[in-house]
């Protein structure tokens, strides 16, 4: 195992020194501060030392990381990660890394660990106050009722096929990796908000399947499907419902108070709608309100559970 360790934490680029370590057996389980003390050691033995003498306990370790901001720039950035003290050196650093020697002293795993909690805390509290904007593809928070910021955005979710990754609205411009999809640029301009369309059906994100059946076109109706939708007019939601009601018939919704329920909503649309017992219209839009109470529903359970745990 070689690392390289590079002290550049100075203006005086003659100050500066890069020792090439081949570790040990033995050391590998050792601690990381092994790494530093050998290198002081051999800095100060130098030209460098000399005029710059360092001095292990007001010297610490670092590594270099990558990462892609969470703002509308779609750019990386990069920042440089304390290693402890007392991490196994091999648990902490990968062969042949470039490890930083930086001024400011060490501190051990607990120390990071318990920094490291306190600002997730300090974010968490932050964010309870922000809302994220739900275009696809813009990353931003902003506070919530506004004001809204500029956005950049894609107006279809990405696709994920084997190893392609894109936006579904800019097919032609794919990526082979999560960092180079991330630096796609957007396709539309505009203001960020945090209303999002409940009435929209489009996915999140898409697939090789998703793909498939919009190159092979709409999906063929079964025999009761079309049956369905005949005997409703030509109903596109009734055959949606005849399947919803056998499902939650088999979950112990009863049948009666399934129609009960549905007959319910359709006199709503009707009353709302202004129309007449008969047309496909009053199934298709009762199967659109039916479907959002389940979803209001379905995350009412979901906050409930989370309160709960």
């Amino acid at each position: 195992m070689k690392v390289f360790l590079r002290y550049e934490d100075n203006e005086d680029e003659s100050k500066h020194k890069t020792l090439k370590i081949t570790l040990p057996k033995s050391w590998k389980n050792g601690p990381a501060s092994r790494l530093l003390d050998q290198f002081v050691e051999s800095y100060n033995g130098g030209n460098e030392g000399q005029s710059n003498p360092l001095e292990s306990s007001s010297m610490h370790l670092a590594l270099r990381r990558s990462s892609a901001a969470a703002t509308n720039d779609d750019t990386a950035t990069t920042s440089l990660e304390d290693v402890p003290s007392d991490g196994i050196i091999i648990e902490t650093i990968a062969d042949r890394d470039d490890v930083f020697v930086c001024h400011g002293p060490s501190r051990t795993v607990e120390e990071i660990n318990t920094e490291r909690q306190a600002k997730l805390d300090q974010e968490k509290e932050a964010l309870k106050n922000l809302s994220k904007c739900v275009h696809f593809g813009c990353n931003q928070r902003f506070p919530k009722g506004g004001p809204y910021p500029d956005c950049k955005y894609h107006t279809g979710p990405p696709v994920f096929h084997e190893t392609a990754k894109f936006w579904s609205c800019c097919p032609n411009k794919k990526a082979y990796d999560w960092d180079g999809f991330q630096t796609l640029p957007a396709c539309q301009q505009g203001k960020c908000t945090d209303v999002k369309d409940e009435e929209s059906n489009q996915k999140q994100f898409l697939g090789g399947c998703d793909l498939r059946e919009e190159m092979n076109g709409p999906k063929l109706k079964s025999i009761d499907d079309f049956n369905a939708s005949a005997a409703a007019g030509g109903s596109e939601g009734a055959p949606v419902l005849e399947r919803l009601r056998s499902v939650l018939g088999e979950l112990g919704v009863e049948n009666e108070l399934f129609d009960q329920v549905l007959e319910g909503v359709k006199k709503e649309e009707m009353a709302k709608n202004g129309l007449q017992e008969g047309d496909a219209k009053v199934v298709d839009e009762a199967t659109k309100t039916l479907g959002l109470k389940l979803k209001k529903a379905m995350k009412a359970i979901a906050v409930e559970q989370l309160r709960i745990s």
